[in-house]
């Protein structure tokens, strides 16, 4: 945090891997930042990436695992949360009676869980672009995206893997589905 205010920024930012065998010591290391940090007038990003032994790959994007990262970074102080686009998948046991009534039929629909689990929406959170897709499989993720209610895609790779002039281009797309 000091060194966030000695550099002038506007934030400070940490990553969690909830379940992970690390995550209770980042999620109590989180807290005290966060907590140092609105004393200090900074916000707080958290990236927060489920991953661990007792996830698999499938689990790392289901929609019930990335509900709860969003919903534990927003617990721990995060202004910006950054999360994976959820799958339709639901992967714990325990969540699946739950789940059994939610429509997660399309990446809008689990989108919109994501905000709800985020404080109802008061979070700011935007998704990952994973990985590179053709520009069809880019635009409808952020269509789903915008109409789950979410903040933006971090596209960097789908825009940096690609020519600057087609990069430029696929840039402005992607600004106007959004606008």
């Amino acid at each position: 945090v000091k060194d966030a205010l000695r550099l002038g920024c506007a934030a400070i930012g940490f990553t969690i891997y909830p379940g992970s065998e690390y995550a209770f010591a980042q999620m109590e290391e989180l807290r005290e930042l966060s907590l140092e940090a609105k004393d200090a007038g900074l916000a707080t990003v958290v990236w927060s990436y489920p991953r661990g032994p007792n996830l698999d790959k499938a689990a790392e994007t289901a929609v019930d695992i990335c509900a709860y990262a969003a919903q534990m970074a927003a617990l721990l102080g995060a202004n910006i949360i950054k999360v994976k686009p959820p799958t339709a998948v639901v992967s714990l046991d325990a969540a699946k009676k739950s789940y059994e009534k939610f429509d997660g039929s399309t990446l809008a629909k689990r989108v919109a869980h994501v905000m709800q689990s985020s404080f109802a929406g008061k979070r700011i959170v935007v998704f990952s672009g994973g990985e590179a897709k053709d520009l069809k499989g880019v635009y409808d993720e952020v269509r789903g995206i915008r109409d789950g209610g979410g903040f933006g895609s971090i596209i960097g790779r789908n825009s940096f893997q690609r020519k600057k002039p087609e990069a430029l281009e696929f840039l402005a797309k992607v600004m106007k589905i959004y606008g």
